[in-house]
């Protein structure tokens, strides 16, 4: 697999749905076998809770030149099953109306254990993902 924006958050994101900058974004840490991604899922609901290790909203968000940006986070205090993706999405405090945005596995290379310590995520020079 390969880092990819959900086919239904593209759509979502073009016609004015969903503001990076103004709506609260969170990433998600995800156990990929507990979770396989597939182009149809559209809502966090889509990604079964056992795979969702933690969650974190997006803070210092920017959208420049087309490329979506935000200030590195921390995911507080993980515990639980490894962790080999992320997916980032819109939170609407409802899971089944919350769209998934983005799936990122750098290709295979990334896998976190959680032992009860922080994990800081350090976001990409050339922002999240662009468009």
């Amino acid at each position: 697999m390969t880092n990819k924006l959900y086919p239904k958050g593209k759509e979502k994101l073009l016609s004015g749905q969903i503001s990076l900058t103004g709506d609260t974004i969170k990433l998600a840490l995800v156990d990929l076998a507990d979770y396989t991604y597939s182009d149809t899922h559209e809502f966090i609901s889509d990604v079964p809770t056992a795979g969702r290790e933690s969650a974190v909203a997006l803070t210092g968000k920017t959208v420049t030149n087309g490329v979506f940006s935000a200030t590195n986070p921390t995911f507080p205090a993980v515990t639980g099953d490894p962790a080999e993706a992320i997916v980032i999405y819109k939170d609407t405090g409802t899971e089944s109306t919350s769209p998934l945005l983005c799936y990122i596995d750098n290709a295979g290379l990334m896998s976190v254990t959680p032992n009860g310590n922080d994990i800081p995520v350090l976001i990409d020079t050339n922002g999240i993902f662009s468009i």
